[in-house]
């Protein structure tokens, strides 16, 4: 099985920093993207921002100039830098990992297990 293990969350003040961290395992041949998403109660879960094994990136607008992905295509391994955090900001972070597995060669699509943060005064 692929497996991804999350960290990094907890709680800031507004306007400080966080950085996620996002960790894949298992009989990995390929990984094609690899993301980030949020829900926060009572809201559907959005795409916070992600990135394809090419080195693109997209955001989503309410996150564009203060998050940014990165990758470790070695390490299997996703990045979620957070500056000037808000607390519309507030939500249960997720990584998302699309790729194919050795296994018959499946395609997987597997989620962490999710990681708080929390923005407030």
């Amino acid at each position: 099985q692929v497996q991804l293990v999350e960290s990094g969350g907890g709680l800031v003040q507004p306007g400080g920093s966080l950085r996620l961290s996002c960790t894949a395992s298992g009989r990995i041949l390929s990984i094609n993207a690899m993301g980030w998403y949020r829900q926060a109660p009572g809201k559907q879960r959005e795409l916070v921002a992600a990135t394809s094994s090419g080195g693109s990136t997209n955001y989503a607008d309410s996150v564009k100039g203060r998050f940014t992905i990165s990758r470790d295509n070695a390490k299997n391994t996703v990045y979620l830098q957070m500056n000037r955090l808000e607390p519309e900001d507030t939500a249960v972070y997720y990584c998302n990992t699309k790729g194919v597995a050795r296994e018959w060669y499946g395609r997987f699509d597997t989620w962490g297990q999710g990681t708080q943060v929390t923005v407030s005064s």
